[in-house]
């Protein structure tokens, strides 16, 4: 019985060798995570492609507003209190909540190249931890 050689499959097709890994062009582990950008400590990676970290710029701009509006259990509790209290249950159409919401826009620039990211928010928190991040990655395109 004859088996087939690894470089061939049994129809005879010859299967071409596996080109041996670059270790000396391999990024290495993603440092930082923006939106759907991947950062490591030498190239930004988009779905558009790879983009050098060394020499980029970035642009960080905020597009989030609050809106206020009557919460649910306010209204309900309106209605519900009609039928006892008439001119008191009216008092719950006066609570109002403060929604935060949007997107910060990261635009990463590198020579004729250019990626923009839009990260949903919902709170000043984020939005600030996004800042920080972008200030993390500045500094490591500096070096």
């Amino acid at each position: 019985m004859t088996f087939p050689s690894p470089s061939s499959d049994p129809w005879g097709v010859p299967i071409p060798p596996l080109p041996a890994p670059d270790l000396h062009s391999a990024p290495g582990p993603v440092i930082v995570q923006i939106g759907d950008m991947g950062i490591t400590s030498t190239v930004v990676h988009t779905p558009a492609g790879d983009i050098a970290l060394a020499g980029s710029t970035w642009t960080v701009t905020d597009y989030w507003h609050s809106e206020t509006k009557i919460p649910t259990w306010a209204i309900v509790a309106a209605i519900a209190g009609f039928c006892v209290l008439t001119v008191f249950s009216l008092l719950f159409l006066l609570v109002k909540v403060t929604i935060p919401r949007g997107t910060v826009q990261v635009t990463l620039t590198n020579g004729t190249r250019q990626y923009v990211a839009r990260i949903p928010v919902t709170d000043p928190e984020q939005v600030t931890y996004v800042h920080q991040q972008v200030n993390y990655v500045r500094s490591l395109a500096a070096l």
